[in-house]
């Protein structure tokens, strides 16, 4: 099967399309015929490495939508033959990929397959940031940073569905103007405005109650300026090693910090994500849920792909398609 892979750290020139065997599942994996994968910030931050976390594929990709064509032991085999959504532990720009069949999602027919491939790492990571580390909850007022990248447009609609109000912050008054468009309450472009300020005269001076933090980390003491008291910021992206925590400002304002990364989390843990994700959120995949979907590349063009992410110029998300 074709695959990419990079051929050691760097940038978007190091994916290189390489033939590797078609792999068998595993005890509780079911194989997918890939029809569309999703490409992701954590795809690029792998690229940029050279490898995963110890024990995984070099294979980039953690989300696809296809076809189940074949399944390991101890799953039921009613899985054989159906159309899937699937969070994957890597390996998804591929002709072939392995999920946990306890991870899996049942693609509706009124989604393609670029949507349902847009959608799992993001409800997943959603669900365990905003729900599990955030408690975000009704009328509260969640601030993202990067409102116009995938995962800023999926937290848009995931927080309208919790019954929670969205600050978002962008680069540009074109991606402001798309992010209200997709059903944000203001949207700041950080480059001319104080955000802090804005997120302030937005809320009637109490502050954004849940920060979700996609950049890494690089505005640590305005994010705590923004937050209300006992406010969360949670982030999504490892901190630079300049990152430096105001704490007098968190224990005056009672903040909690926190953040997670879902591809090292222990697959009991994902399986609860997919159990809550099932009952609550994937019902709205086909309305309020229905990703944006920015651009598509044929799989062999991942480069392309990962070169236009890391322009910064997308405002939704990128697929690709084997």
């Amino acid at each position: 099967m074709r695959a990419v892979i990079p051929n050691g750290p760097g940038g978007p020139e190091v994916l290189q399309m390489r033939e590797r065997p078609v792999p068998d599942p595993g005890p509780g994996q079911v194989r997918i015929r890939v029809q569309a994968a999703g490409v992701n910030r954590h795809d690029i931050n792998q690229r940029k490495r050279g490898h995963g976390p110890e024990g995984s594929t070099d294979i980039l990709g953690l989300e696809v939508a296809g076809t189940v064509e074949a399944t390991g032991a101890g799953v039921d085999p009613a899985w054989q033959g159906r159309r899937v959504a699937a969070l994957t532990d890597g390996g998804g720009y591929a002709d072939h990929a392995l999920a946990e069949a306890s991870l899996l999602l049942d693609w509706p027919e009124d989604l393609s397959a670029i949507e349902a491939a847009a959608l799992p790492e993001a409800l997943f990571t959603l669900q365990l940031n905003l729900v599990e580390l955030g408690g975000l909850g009704r009328g509260d007022w969640l601030l993202i940073h990067g409102g116009t990248s995938g995962i800023g447009m999926a937290g848009i609609r995931f927080a309208a569905l919790l019954g929670a109000r969205t600050l978002v912050t962008a680069g540009t008054d074109a991606k402001c103007a798309r992010a209200t468009d997709h059903g944000a309450h203001l949207a700041i472009n950080y480059r001319s405005e104080d955000f802090p300020a804005r997120v302030h005269a937005a809320t009637d001076g109490h502050g954004a109650d849940m920060i979700l933090d996609t950049v890494g980390g690089l505005y640590a003491a305005r994010n705590i300026e923004a937050l209300a008291a006992d406010g969360r910021l949670v982030h999504l992206s490892p901190a630079p090693p300049e990152f430096c925590v105001p704490l007098g400002a968190i224990m005056a304002r009672r903040a909690r910090v926190t953040g997670a990364l879902l591809r090292g989390l222990p697959l009991a843990r994902k399986v609860a994500l997919a159990e809550a994700i099932r009952a609550t959120v994937w019902p709205h995949a086909t309305t309020t849920l229905r990703p944006v979907i920015d651009r598509v590349f044929p799989l062999e063009d991942a480069a392309e792909a990962h070169r236009y992410m890391d322009s910064g110029a997308h405002m939704g998300k990128i697929v690709l398609r084997p």
